[in-house]
C-alpha cells in the first residue's frame, strides 16, 4: 500500500521527465529563471535534490553542501529518470510522511512537499530556459500553493526563495506558486519569447 503523496510525486515526475529529456547538450550553458544557475548547474542541483530526498523519505540525512557534476556522460538523462523513480518509490512508502525528518528537523510531509516543489518548479525553470512547453501535474498545484506559501518565510531567510513576485489579478494557481518563490511567471531568456 502506498500513500496519496506518492501519487502526487509520480505525477510531477511524469511532467518533469520529458523536459529533462528535451534539454540539448548545446543548451547546458543557457540562463535560467534562477539567476545563480545556468541549465547545467540547475540540472545538477535538481539531480542532487532527487538523490538526497530519497534518503530523507526514510528519515535519513542528505548532504546538500556540495553539488557533484552528474552530467559527465551521455547517459545522464536515463540516470535522472532512474533516480526520479527511486524518489517516487521512497515517498510512496506507507510511513514516509510520518514523524519528523532527522535531516531537516521538519515534519516529514513538509519535507515531501519540498521535493514536490523542487521537481515541479525546476521543471518549469528548465522548460522556460530551453524553449519547451510545461504544464504542471494539476493535482499537485493546490498542495504546492499551500505548502510553499507556508515555507516561504523560512525559505527567504535562507535565500532559497526571492521576494514574492507581484502578479496581476486573474493569475493562475500555478503562477501563484511560481510567484511565491520569487519567480516571474513571464520569464524567458534573452531572444526567446515566453510560451503563451
Amino acid at each position: 500500500m502506498t500513500n496519496d503523496f506518492g501519487q502526487l510525486l509520480d505525477g510531477a515526475a511524469r511532467t518533469a521527465l520529458p523536459v529533462v529529456r528535451g534539454v540539448a547538450q548545446t543548451q547546458l550553458g543557457a540562463p535560467t529563471p534562477c539567476d545563480e544557475y545556468d541549465v547545467r548547474a540547475l540540472l545538477n542541483h535538481l539531480f542532487n535534490v532527487v538523490v538526497g530526498f530519497q534518503a530523507l523519505a526514510a528519515r535519513g540525512t542528505a548532504d546538500f553542501a556540495t553539488t557533484p557534476d552528474r552530467l559527465g556522460d551521455d547517459d545522464w538523462r536515463a540516470r535522472f529518470a532512474e533516480e526520479t523513480a527511486r524518489l517516487v518509490e521512497a515517498w510512496s512508502a506507507p510511513d514516509a510522511l510520518e514523524g519528523t525528518s532527522q535531516g531537516m528537523g521538519l515534519p516529514q510531509r513538509t519535507v515531501g512537499e519540498m521535493a514536490l516543489g523542487d521537481l515541479t518548479v525546476h521543471a518549469w525553470d528548465l522548460a522556460r530556459a530551453t524553449g519547451q512547453d510545461f504544464t504542471p501535474y494539476a493535482p499537485s498545484v493546490p498542495v504546492l500553493n499551500e505548502g510553499l506559501a507556508a515555507l516561504a518565510p523560512m525559505a527567504r531567510k535562507m535565500n532559497v526563495f526571492g521576494e514574492p513576485f507581484p502578479l496581476p489579478s486573474g493569475a493562475s494557481p500555478f503562477e501563484e506558486v511560481l510567484a511565491v518563490t520569487g519567480r516571474d511567471p513571464g520569464w524567458s531568456p534573452p531572444g526567446l519569447a515566453a510560451p503563451a
